[in-house]
């Protein structure tokens, strides 16, 4: 666990480090809670942070109700507070702050092994939880609220030497789908669109369900051309496809594409996508079409 540590003093710091390296965790230390605060602010892999109350220059009740302001639901973090000092400072008050366990300061290695696995314990049920409402069960891609949330973050880094590529990926024709075979194995054909689209081999693409038989691929560092390669990678696949038990069973996808351009929000990359992809429908299907800033689609390939 990555772990930021607290405490004006620094053979404290030297002593509690040393417990927690020994218990193999990641340890950063500060003498100074507003530089700790900015490195929690700054590093999202910070899990627990262990403060002590006396610090400087923000003490650690007001350091606690900072952390707890700076995290969401969506940031697990565990907040220790040591003191020397317990009975000086009600528990109560060092709770109500945002800390979620007290220890005497210094602790013993049992203790703090103790209190961090606990911790660790917490953590992973959040992270289950969190995961579990980013996930579409049906597919085990990204639901629609993930991805935008993605987006918006893939959105805010795009920049003309870190281009950024959305695809937009419909299945052909699924209504006649789940008409003649049953809404069972349209989930299949929908399953294994998913599958394809997490097998894209491009490292850093994101996918996830949007709704019904509709998914998008986020694709950060590429451009059109080499989002293009992926699309008609993914296309060709999905037309090879096929449902177990349903040989005979085809199917196939139809890809739109946008690119960010300055100025672009989530709403206006996946608008152009959506233009591409009704331009590569009426264009035939199985294709893919790409939407320029100017509204204006073309197919590729």
């Amino acid at each position: 666990m990555h772990v930021a540590l607290i405490d004006p003093s620094r053979v404290v710091l030297k002593i509690v480090a040393g417990m927690l390296e020994a218990g193999g965790h990641t340890v950063v230390a500060f003498s100074n809670s507003a530089a700790a605060l900015a490195h929690v602010e700054a590093d999202p892999s910070v899990a627990c942070v262990l403060t002590s109350l006396e610090v400087e220059p923000l003490g650690g009740l007001e350091l606690c109700w900072s952390l707890r302001a700076l995290v969401d639901e969506r940031r697990p973090l565990t907040i220790l507070v040591m003191s020397s000092a317990r009975d000086d400072r009600p528990l109560g008050e060092v709770l109500d702050s945002g800390a979620d366990d007290f220890l005497s300061k210094p602790p013993s290695p049992q203790e703090l092994h103790g209190r961090l696995r606990a911790a660790e314990r917490v953590l992973g049920l959040q992270r289950a939880l969190i995961r579990q409402a980013d996930t579409d069960h049906l597919t085990q891609l990204l639901n629609r609220g993930a991805l935008m949330r993605r987006a918006e973050s893939d959105v805010a880094a795009a920049s003309a030497e870190n281009p950024l590529a959305m695809l937009q990926v419909d299945i052909d024709h699924f209504k006649s789908i789940n008409d003649r075979f049953g809404h069972d194995i349209g989930d299949q054909v929908i399953r294994r669109v998913a599958q394809i689209l997490r097998e894209t081999g491009e490292t850093r693409a994101t996918a996830g369900r949007l709704g019904g038989e509709e998914f998008a691929v986020l694709m950060p560092g590429h451009g059109i051309a080499g989002a293009a390669v992926a699309a008609h990678r993914i296309r060709i696949q999905c037309a090879a496809g096929t449902v177990p038990g349903l040989p005979d069973l085809r199917f196939t996808a139809s890809i739109g594409l946008s690119e960010w351009a300055p100025g672009d929000t989530v709403d206006s990359l996946l608008k152009r996508a959506d233009v591409a992809l009704y331009a590569a429908k009426r264009g035939g299907r199985d294709r893919v079409a790409v939407a320029g800033p100017d509204m204006e689609p073309a197919m590729v390939g």
